[in-house]
């Protein structure tokens, strides 16, 4: 069976986004890229690699979003307390988006942000339904 073990989401500053991420989750820098395409940086937590890219033309991104663009909308992080991570999004920078589903003792009750540059990311003490913490 196949692994999900790799997230790529488009920034303008790698290196910010990388530092947040970082900061936020203790998520491990593994090393910077700069390929023909997108200059970027690694993190990982163990287990998958997120890379966040800043792409160096139009055409290496592919089209412009729009009503109709299909990518990354937003990813999931597994947390011990959601209080205590809360925090440390919101002392870093990162602003809450919404609740979902707005009961809070959902088992799959999960909390929206949006990251530095927008990007939206939840955190859930009980994951979702199909993954293993």
């Amino acid at each position: 069976m196949a692994k999900l073990r790799h997230i790529a989401l488009a920034v303008p500053d790698p290196e910010k986004a990388a530092r947040f991420y970082s900061e936020v989750f203790g998520l491990t820098i593994v090393e910077p890229t700069h390929s023909p395409i997108a200059s970027g940086v690694y993190l990982s937590d163990g287990t998958i690699c997120l890379a966040l890219l800043n792409y160096k033309t139009d055409e290496a991104a592919g089209l412009e979003r729009g009503k109709n663009w299909v990518g990354t909308h937003h990813f999931g992080f597994w947390v011990d307390d959601l209080d205590e991570q809360r925090k440390l999004i919101e002392a870093n920078g990162g602003t809450f988006f919404m609740d979902l589903p707005h009961d809070k003792k959902s088992l799959y009750y999960e909390m929206k942000f949006r990251d530095l540059d927008g990007v939206v990311f939840d955190i859930s003490e009980g994951g979702w339904v199909g993954a293993k913490k």
